[in-house]
């Protein structure tokens, strides 16, 4: 598993550690079952505080990314197939949505994001 952190970054460290986590669970570099490290393990690596770590960890859970097993440690939770394109799904949406209100800001047009989108996904076969 690799986690990298920005000092840099408006967001929480514990919102890019849970991120990052989901992204490799949804992309599948990180299998079904895998082991996670340890809250303690994770926040060594990271050189970051345990809590911050923990709620990461919790944040993750709640949403069924992760299952932690009292004494065994934390793995990727089993996921429902359908479940887990919705969650992809809702991924590429949430970046499209980006994508569209940034070339909204630059004065990009319909018509041209089209012909910009349709570049890429022929060109990535």
């Amino acid at each position: 598993m690799k986690v990298i952190i920005s000092n840099a970054s408006p967001e929480p460290i514990y919102e890019q550690i849970g991120k990052q986590i989901k992204t490799q669970i949804i992309s599948g570099d990180l299998d079904e079952g895998a082991p996670l490290p340890s809250i303690r393990k994770l926040a060594q690596e990271l050189h970051i505080s345990v809590i911050t770590t923990k709620r990461a960890y919790e944040e993750l859970e709640k949403e069924g990314f992760i299952d932690t097993v009292a004494g065994k440690g934390t793995f990727v939770a089993i996921q429902n197939k359908e479940m887990l394109r919705e969650k992809k799904m809702k991924s590429i949406e949430d970046q499209m949505t980006e994508m569209v209100t940034e070339a909204k800001k630059m004065g990009i047009g319909l018509e041209e994001l089209e012909e910009m989108l349709n570049i890429l996904f022929n060109d990535n076969d």
